[in-house]
């Protein structure tokens, strides 16, 4: 490669881009981070805008890491040493390769939807790891959308896209509020099922052929009083030890699988 070297860490770009670790500078910058070849090459494929890209070639070896590398020959391409590419780097990733995204603006009414479409409806979640892990479900799935309510956490949050193995880039990901979503379900005329540990419907008597928007709420504090009105069934797993809930990525993929073992005819 042949590109321009940054050996710094003090570099002003660098130092730029490793504030995207920090949520408050994600959103004041409105970049992001993506650290690892399968993500980044989910990203490309999603079309998001890449502005920067750093590539450490003594790291940078495996097929995948050295395609995204040439995929990424044409967006500001710097080499970096080592040092400043552990400045970069999220956790223990040895891909050798990070770039800085134009934060995607992924709204509701840019959702496009099959008749009678399966959504997932995640509340309040605070753990990037569990949003990214029930991401990479819904897409296993063949979820038709995901809406973030009210996220703890932003999308675009390393851990979630890690977890989320890129999924996170897909077009029919979005984040809107609770008033939006209920608004909008309701126009659509999408059946919606709460799950709540105290709903009277286990999940395996609830018809999800004519639609379904799955509402999953935080561990901790469940879902908001918006999800408990007369035109919302609440639905639960049960639960057969001393534990009154599973873990809420768990509890979407036990659903969107349900949901889809029954719109396919098992």
């Amino acid at each position: 490669m042949n590109f321009p070297d940054i050996t710094s860490r003090q570099n002003e770009r660098i130092k730029q881009a490793a504030k995207l670790r920090s949520a408050r500078q994600r959103t004041k910058q409105g970049r992001f981070l993506i650290d690892g070849a399968r993500e980044i090459g989910r990203a490309l494929d999603a079309g998001v805008e890449i502005l920067e890209s750093y590539v450490c070639e003594s790291l940078c070896t495996s097929p995948d890491a050295q395609q995204a590398a040439r995929r990424l020959a044409a967006a500001n391409v710097s080499s970096v040493t080592p040092e400043v590419f552990e400045k970069l780097a999220f956790g223990e990733r040895t891909d050798g390769i990070v770039v800085v995204g134009k934060t995607p603006q992924r709204r509701l009414e840019d959702l496009v939807l099959p008749t009678h479409p399966l959504i997932a409806v995640l509340e309040g979640l605070e753990k990037p790891g569990n949003v990214g892990a029930i991401l990479r479900t819904a897409d296993g799935a063949g979820v038709d959308a995901v809406i973030v309510v009210d996220g703890q956490t932003d999308l675009f949050n390393p851990n979630t896209i890690r977890a989320s193995l890129g999924t996170v880039f897909a077009a029919n990901v979005c984040t809107a509020t609770v008033e939006e979503t209920l608004a909008q379900l309701r126009q659509w005329k999408i059946p919606i099922f709460a799950t709540r540990p105290d709903a009277q419907r286990l999940y395996t008597e609830i018809d999800y052929g004519d639609g379904a928007a799955i509402v999953l709420g935080a561990e901790a504090e469940g879902l908001s009083a918006a999800w408990h009105a007369d035109d919302i069934a609440g639905v639960h797993l049960p639960m057969r030890g001393i534990a009154d809930s599973l873990n809420v990525s768990a509890t979407a993929a036990v659903l969107f699988y349900e949901a889809q073992r029954q719109r396919r005819g098992g």
